[in-house]
């Protein structure tokens, strides 16, 4: 045991001696060059894929320093610029921090605190305007939003060509901005529209104008539900850009080359109808220009749209929504899995695919819809769609068509996604109400269900017309007992967009009529003993209760009563026609001809 500790000590001693002799040697300076060398060469391979780990290291420590003096702020400021591959420099003062690129600069403007005096964007060729939303989002140092907008800025430019061709690509959607803002603002002159008449009848929706990174927005459809929020939001100018369905104008670079107008292409102030339509001048040399770029509609999420819209879009524009064709799946899969995404954003847990299987509780219901995606519709194929995230065009004209096509599509998606729900129910739960929804074609389905009374089924047809109209026709056996009309079903739908409130209303109409039913028919034997009892005096002409539509809707006997007596009227008759009528009052299956 101690020879083994001497040998271990005499090992450490040898080991010592070598480097204090390796340490006092004198080294020539060609060798100390090498070794640096080596050491660098060493150092940029490592760092090939340590670099942005490095850096992301660096401006997680930038994000933890509390920024409360001048150094801090431009020290974060000149962090922000390197993330999104921007350039930057300060004054000679320190108190002015310019982001720069080559198409565009940001003008920071600081005291000698560090506070926050001005925010200024210049685009090439342009003087430097102050932008609102920069300067709030700094104020109150956000800078994750300040860096989305430099992002916006960097992405705005992302265009094929020189400077000098971008910069025409910035002109002409500068000249689509001016026509697209004054669309708007002619049609709300010409109509007097509130905020949501615009969003959902508006040629361009409502426009909110480019700020900063942020591109201008349409907003063109909002759900019943959107439309609660909207009228409780706030004013015109603070709607949020996220609510309903959205569209940001953009421009970019296409393998083909179309003519976009580089000038206004509106003329004159006055509409030509009643809409607010403007009048456009004709495109030439003039007023545009050959480019190999092209106006974009941008969806604010992709949304799926059916094949036939989709080719719909692109015959109003002459331009293929896809340059090359795009993967086809089920309309109604691509609707719910969007519609799941959208409940997953505010959800801390992740939805799954229920095998098209959705339950619905409503205050007295619960309801259990099946989606029926691959029903054959036309030809026998089932309906087939895609997501589309942004649509072509090149006319400032051609907008109105487009966002008319998107309302219609959205409607339709808003109706089968109302059934897409994250609750859950089990099948065997008692009261259960099951429903089936199939695609009849692009634009209608239908809703099958279980007669309320009968044991039959029965069939609600959803054709959606348009954005603004949405008609129903409810299918029953003729034996079977009245539920409703179809006036009242598609006055539901069109007020909710929700086909589990209207199952509802459908089910509770049904059962007030069954509930009502026994009460007229005591009714009609009343009026008839009372009739029989009290005969009115000879010469008085007879009453008849009739439906609305001449007839005698529910059979009841002894109604043989007329209201009309060619204008000689007895006390008699006024005595039975109040009793009757208030006998009636309640109920809404008749009315009294004029007397």
């Amino acid at each position: 045991m101690v020879a083994l500790e001497a040998e271990k000590q005499s090992r450490m001693a040898a080991l010592l001696e070598r480097l204090h002799a390796k340490h006092n040697a004198s080294r020539p300076w060609e060798g100390t060059i090498n070794v640096v060398r080596q050491a660098m060469e060493k150092r940029s391979v490592m760092n090939e894929a340590g670099h942005q780990l490095l850096l992301n290291c660096l401006e997680t420590l930038q994000r933890a320093l509390k920024v409360s003096s001048l150094p801090s702020m431009t020290d974060r400021l000149e962090s922000i610029a390197r993330q999104n591959m921007l350039g930057s420099h300060l004054s000679t003062t320190k108190t002015e921090c310019y982001i720069t690129s080559d198409m565009f600069y940001v003008e920071v403007q600081l005291d000698t605190g560090g506070q926050l005096v001005d925010v200024k964007v210049a685009h090439q060729g342009e003087n430097p305007t102050s932008c609102s939303e920069l300067i709030q989002h700094l104020s109150e140092k956000n800078f994750e939003a300040f860096s989305k907008h430099l992002k916006g800025l960097v992405d705005l430019y992302r265009l094929p060509g020189d400077n000098k061709l971008k910069t025409k690509m910035y002109i002409a959607l500068q000249s689509l901005e001016l026509d697209l803002t004054k669309m708007m603002t002619m049609f709300r002159l010409a109509t007097n529209a509130t905020t949501v008449e615009t969003i959902l009848h508006g040629s361009v929706g409502l426009l909110t104008s480019r700020s900063g990174g942020n591109l201008v927005s349409l907003q063109c459809y909002v759900s019943p539900y959107d439309i609660f929020e909207v009228e409780t939001g706030s004013t015109d100018n603070n709607v949020p850009r996220s609510l309903g369905v959205s569209v940001s104008v953009t421009i970019e670079g296409t393998s083909a080359v179309y003519k976009l107008p580089i000038a206004p292409l509106i003329t004159g102030s006055h509409p030509v109808d009643n809409k607010g339509t403007p009048s456009f001048s004709t495109v030439s040399n003039s007023n545009s220009v050959d480019l190999p770029a092209c106006f974009f509609l941008k969806m604010n999420r992709p949304m799926p749209f059916s094949l036939s819209f989709i080719q719909r879009l692109g015959n109003a524009t002459s331009i293929p929504v896809f340059e090359t064709p795009p993967p086809l799946s089920l309309l109604y899969q691509l609707i719910v899995q969007s519609q799941l995404q959208l409940l997953e954003e505010g959800s801390a847990t992740p939805a799954t695919l229920n095998n098209m299987h959705f339950y619905s509780i409503l205050p007295d219901q619960h309801h259990c819809y099946f989606l029926n995606g691959d029903a054959p519709v036309q030809d026998g194929h089932s309906l087939q769609g895609a997501m589309v995230s942004k649509i072509p065009f090149r006319h400032p004209a051609q907008v109105p068509l487009l966002l008319d096509i998107i309302r219609h599509q959205a409607a339709y998606n808003t109706l089968i996604g109302s059934c897409v729900k994250r609750t859950s129910v089990k099948e065997d739960s008692a009261g259960l109400l099951q429903f089936e929804v199939c695609p009849l074609t692009d634009s209608s389905f239908s809703v099958s269900f279980q007669h309320p009374v009968n044991e039959s089924l029965v069939c609600v047809v959803m054709e959606v017309i348009d954005s603004r109209q949405v008609s129903c026709h409810l299918y029953k056996g003729p034996s079977d007992a009245l539920i409703c009309t179809d006036e009242f079903i598609t006055k539901v739908v069109t007020r909710c967009m929700s086909i589990p409130v209207t199952m509802r209303a459908i089910r509770r109409k049904a059962e007030t009529i069954q509930a009502d039913t026994p009460a007229l028919s005591l009714i009609a034997q009343t009026v008839e003993t009372m009739v029989k009892n009290n005969p009115p005096p000879s010469g008085s002409p007879p009453y008849k209760m009739v439906g609305g539509d001449g007839t005698n809707p529910m059979g009841l006997p002894g109604l043989t009563v007329s209201a009309r007596s060619n204008g000689k009227q007895s006390h008699f008759l006024c005595k039975y026609k109040v009793i009757i009528f208030l006998l009636f009052s309640e109920f809404h299956f008749f009315t009294m001809e004029d007397y």
